[in-house]
């Protein structure tokens, strides 16, 4: 087949990766708006479930982004002043842009083409004529989506709290929290490693928090000294970094949820943000690209006679397998939303309920009751099913109210 995709981010790469290897006949080129090493997100986050996954896809950038990769195994956070540790499983992290090079480079040891600062239109861009199969895998504000947006039914739900992303020089050996309580709210930070020079540091708060504290109007260099003096004790007196607005606003954003109801269009199929995005708050947005990426592969090579069958297989399977992820996302978003609910439980007891923060069953349960409940399930096997059980069954009995 001759494959075009479009966007060079983790899926559009590793799915041009996995296509070739499986017939390296396949003609496949990966169109990028943006320079090579351009992208800006700094770090990104997964598991180790994901490792596995991708070795299996294509042990060779497999290692190479294990090998590019920081591990942490301990949650931190400092709830007004006070430090507590969470024991957890081990995570992992690495630039995007390291991440980014490294798929890249694999990709064109195995013959794909893949072509920077070119940009594509739209679904008549004259690069996507002759292709067999076209790859919508440019993003949140897809083109090729958006050109046949009711066929496709994507639909945003934006988040309700601002955040911005930012880096720093301090590098956090545990995924770290740092809350802190102002005159107009709260505000927080989570904070994790993703090489031994740089980490990511995402710090959101309340709208009200947010004007209150001038956020919304300061300049990008004020509003990083702002942040710095107050979580001052999580960054050790290292700088964050920003993106060099000078005296324009710091750029903060709502999230935006995006699902979609169809994934494919004829010969064109939707991957990775073009087709669906979760909050940033559970840290799943390029692993759930990069499953993208395998599912399609696969569902290629289960049916290579029968495009459209393929794409609709990949599509059903995916939108499946998303629900939870979705969930979750929307929960964890939910929690911090209504984050003083919780902020009168000692930091310790907190701490636990964020771990929970995916809990149907949370948001109903008033927060102490809750801990409880959670501390005797982990003894109690029939009591941590009658959990699981009833999380759903209140959600749902609460929405029809």
């Amino acid at each position: 087949m001759k494959i075009a995709v479009v966007g060079g981010g983790p899926a559009g790469l590793y799915l041009s990766i996995l296509l070739k290897r499986q017939d390296p006949s396949h003609e496949i080129a990966v169109y990028e708006r943006n320079a090579a090493g351009s992208t800006y997100g700094w770090g990104v986050t997964y598991w180790a479930g994901l490792l596995d996954k991708l070795r299996a896809g294509d042990p060779e950038s497999a290692a190479a982004v294990t090998d590019a990769s920081v591990t942490w195994t301990d949650g931190l956070a400092i709830v007004r002043d006070e430090r507590t540790v969470h024991r957890g499983d081990a995570g992992f992290g690495i630039g995007r842009r390291r991440m980014l090079g490294l798929l890249a480079d694999r990709a064109a040891a195995l013959g794909v083409e893949v072509a920077y600062e070119h940009p594509i239109a739209g679904p008549d861009a004259p690069e996507l004529a002759d292709a067999d199969l076209v790859v919508a895998a440019d993003g949140v504000h897809s083109a090729l989506r958006e050109a046949h947006a009711d066929h496709y039914g994507g639909t945003f739900a934006t988040g309700r709290n601002p955040y911005i992303w930012l880096g720093t020089g301090k590098v956090f050996d545990s995924f770290s929290f740092a809350f802190k309580e102002t005159e107009h709210g709260w505000i927080w930070c989570y904070a994790y490693g993703f090489s031994g020079e740089r980490s990511t540091c995402v710090v959101e708060c309340a709208p009200g928090t947010w004007t209150g504290l001038g956020l919304d109007t300061m300049a990008e260099g004020d509003c990083l000294a702002l942040l710095e003096k107050l979580f001052h004790d999580l960054l050790d007196g290292h700088a964050l970094i920003g993106r060099d607005r000078g005296d324009e606003p710091a750029q903060w954003l709502r999230f935006r949820t995006l699902t979609t109801r169809a994934w494919h269009r004829g010969r064109t199929v939707l991957l990775g943000d073009a087709a669906h995005t979760t909050h940033y708050s559970i840290g799943a947005g390029t692993t759930l690209a990069l499953e993208d990426a395998l599912a399609l592969a696969e569902a290629l090579r289960a049916h290579p006679a029968d495009l459209d069958t393929a794409l609709a297989a990949y599509g059903k399977r995916r939108r499946a397998e998303l629900v939870s992820a979705q969930s979750a996302a929307r929960l964890s978003a939910q929690w911090y939303e209504n984050l003083p609910r919780y902020m009168d439980l000692e930091p310790d007891r907190m701490f636990a309920l964020l771990g929970q923060r995916h809990s149907p069953l949370l948001p109903y349960v008033p927060p102490q009751l809750y801990y409880r409940l959670d501390r005797a399930a982990g003894r109690l096997e029939a009591l941590r099913r009658l959990k699981r059980w009833l999380g759903p069954r209140v959600a749902r009995a609460v929405h029809r109210v």
